[in-house]
Parts: C-alpha cells; sequence; structure tokens
C-alpha cells in the first residue's frame, strides 16, 4: 500500500490497515525510526499490545532503576 504525505506530514493509514490492527479514533501510535534500514515503525498502543507487554521486565530491577534516577534527580 502506498500513501501520500500531506504538507503538514500527516499520512492516512488504510481502513484495511487500521482495522486489522484494532486502531480507532484517539488510539494512540509510537512511532520508531530504524536509522540502519531507514525504515520507519507504527505501533498502535491498543489494549492488546498492552497485555502482551505483561510480564516482558520482569525480574529486570527497572522499578528500582527508575527510584534511583529520580532521587538522583532530586538531589541535583
Amino acid at each position: 500500500m502506498i500513501t501520500t504525505s500531506t504538507v503538514k506530514g500527516q499520512i492516512v493509514i488504510p481502513s484495511s490497515v487500521r482495522r486489522r490492527f484494532g486502531i480507532k479514533e484517539g488510539t494512540r501510535i509510537q512511532i520508531d525510526a530504524d536509522e540502519k534500514t531507514h525504515h520507519i515503525i507504527l505501533t498502535p498502543i491498543t489494549r492488546e499490545y498492552i497485555f502482551s507487554l505483561r510480564g516482558k521486565y520482569k525480574g529486570k530491577g527497572l522499578l528500582k532503576t527508575l527510584m534511583d534516577e529520580r532521587q538522583k534527580e532530586r538531589n541535583r
């Protein structure tokens, strides 16, 4: 599928793709760019996407890392 960007840089996601990925009005979309391959990756942040991340970072100590970073910022 091909789409064209507007003067403002907006694009239209075809309805068949929106239906397939559950994109509705107000759906947030994460945009990532792969500099090496020059690809733009759009990921809809839907309820299903959030649930798919459950447990992915379990045991990584991310909460402790976040709290340490916040403490460092407060101490500056």
